[in-house]
């Protein structure tokens, strides 16, 4: 059941954040950068409602990761949830692809600055996305109701600020679906990396903000936004 619900909300985020820039770049620019942000921000924000009580809405290998380092969840429940999101990552691509080809270039994501640039932002927006999520999912002070909206409009937010030069993925499976779709690879360890080591570094630092606030409540095992 959770890894079923993981698969379809994966597969929704993908498929819906990945037709934004094809539909902009089949349109001559119909979405707009706005549009794009709206498509994914809104995708997370649905999914978390209606799946975040059955398998947490992970979404995001980087995510999934970040949470087993920092105890929030099993490592060994990391593989299964991982193959559950890279699987819906490429059906939704081919599936996009099917669709609307000969546009599927248009959702890859590849960056039009420097390699150092393009890290430096996967890693800096991941970071932020990461401090938000492991706020409203893992501290019972946050107003969990809420957490679909902030994570969501963490995710429009970032591609406002960073969708231009990256693509602002945030999310390996956001580029490595569409990049397999496309044959387009270029770069694609900037989006395998970048998005998870700043996942770990913003979860480590707002579980460590939370520590110090409250010392002695250990780790909090979740499935992201299950309370």
């Amino acid at each position: 059941m959770q890894l079923g619900a993981e698969f379809v909300g994966t597969f929704i985020l993908i498929f819906t954040a990945t037709a934004g820039p094809i539909v902009n770049q089949k349109y001559d620019g119909a979405e707009t950068l706005i549009g794009n942000a709206a498509c994914a921000g809104l995708a997370v924000m649905i999914i978390i409602l209606s799946t975040g009580h059955i398998s947490g809405a992970h979404l995001n290998p980087s995510l999934t990761i970040a949470f087993a380092a920092l105890r929030h969840f099993p490592w060994a429940h990391v593989p299964a949830y991982i193959a559950a999101q890279v699987s819906a990552s490429v059906c939704a691509s081919f599936a996009l692809k099917a669709v609307f080809h000969p546009f599927m270039s248009g959702g890859v994501t590849v960056p039009s600055v420097s390699v150092g640039q393009a890290f430096a932002l996967e890693f800096i927006i991941s970071f932020i996305l990461l401090f938000v999520v492991t706020a409203v999912a893992t501290d019972t002070r946050a107003v969990g109701e809420l957490a679909g909206i902030a994570v969501g409009a963490t995710v429009m937010l970032n591609i406002l600020v960073a969708g231009p030069s990256t693509g602002a993925s945030m999310n390996p499976v956001r580029t490595l679906g569409p990049a397999l779709a496309s044959g387009n690879y270029r770069l694609l360890w900037v989006y395998l990396v970048a998005p998870t080591l700043g996942a770990i570094s913003g979860a480590a630092v707002y579980t460590g903000v939370k520590l110090n606030d409250n010392v002695t409540d250990p780790p909090r095992q979740v499935r992201s936004f299950r309370r």
